[in-house]
């Protein structure tokens, strides 16, 4: 199995060394691993899950541009996730 770095949240592994990890549990430890195995079924769920850890300090500036960002979408300025683009069309 691949040793992970001191400070790894994501160790890449073979579906072999995962059904090696899942054998190993304890019984106290399968419903915990089955909720974070269905959770990981979703590929964008478990990007999130695998993404490293922010720890940069909520600044004002931040704080500034969430509430103008929640001021927008309570006077329905928001986007709506069907109007999304992967790719903006091009200027006509």
């Amino acid at each position: 199995m691949n040793t992970p770095a001191p400070d790894a949240t994501f160790i890449p592994m073979t579906r072999a060394e995962l059904h090696r990890l899942v054998d190993d549990l304890p019984d106290e430890s399968v419903d915990a691993a089955g909720v974070l195995l269905t959770r990981a079924r979703d590929p964008m769920v478990a990007a999130l899950e695998a993404a490293p850890f922010d720890d940069e300090p909520y600044t004002e500036d931040d704080r500034a541009a969430s509430d103008e960002g929640w001021t927008a979408y309570q006077q329905g300025e928001a986007i709506k996730v069907g109007e999304l683009r992967a790719e903006p069309e091009p200027d006509a």
